[in-house]
């Protein structure tokens, strides 16, 4: 069953936050579920948002929702398990507009996880998100045969020269 994967325990880092101002535009604002805060980055070439979890996660859907006017044209989804070096899973296209967007997740075993906003709208590259979520299944909730498959590297596609995470 599919459930949101964010937790008290989970550990979040930004790429910069707008003047420095975490009170109003700070990183707690991406999990609130609050329709009047936000997490709002300052000016950069991209941007991004890093999530240590507690324990293993199976991501399977990642929820974005934008400010319009503010948002990225691509982003890219990485992770990694135990401190190991980050792998791209995916990569997405959102659109520059107010709606919670969904992106399906290719099956990745994670506790780490790194999304990145790239070619962003604003003419100084600043990111403006309501809601991120991460869903799928926790650790304990796999089933034991999924638990035990490591993550494999696989070359991704022909162009990028990276590689994405499948068990």
């Amino acid at each position: 069953m599919t459930h949101s994967l964010v937790c008290a325990d989970t550990v979040s880092r930004v790429s910069s936050v707008l003047n420095r101002n975490t009170r109003q535009f700070g990183k707690k604002h991406l999990f609130d579920q609050d329709e009047e805060t936000c997490w709002n980055s300052d000016q950069g070439p991209s941007q991004w948002v890093i999530l240590e979890f507690p324990q293993r996660i199976r991501v399977s859907q990642l929820q974005i929702q934008f400010q319009g006017g503010f948002s990225s044209r691509r982003g890219c989804l990485e992770g990694s398990q135990r401190s190991e070096a980050l792998n791209k899973i995916v990569d997405f296209y959102p659109e520059d507009n107010n709606s919670i967007q969904t992106f399906p997740v290719p099956a990745a075993e994670v506790d780490q996880l790194k999304v990145t906003f790239e070619d962003l709208t604003d003419f100084f590259g600043r990111v403006v998100i309501y809601h991120l979520r991460v869903l799928g299944e926790k650790e304990g909730s796999l089933p034991p045969s999924v638990q035990e498959l490591p993550l494999k590297p696989v070359l991704g596609s022909p162009n990028s020269g990276s590689t994405a995470l499948f068990p």
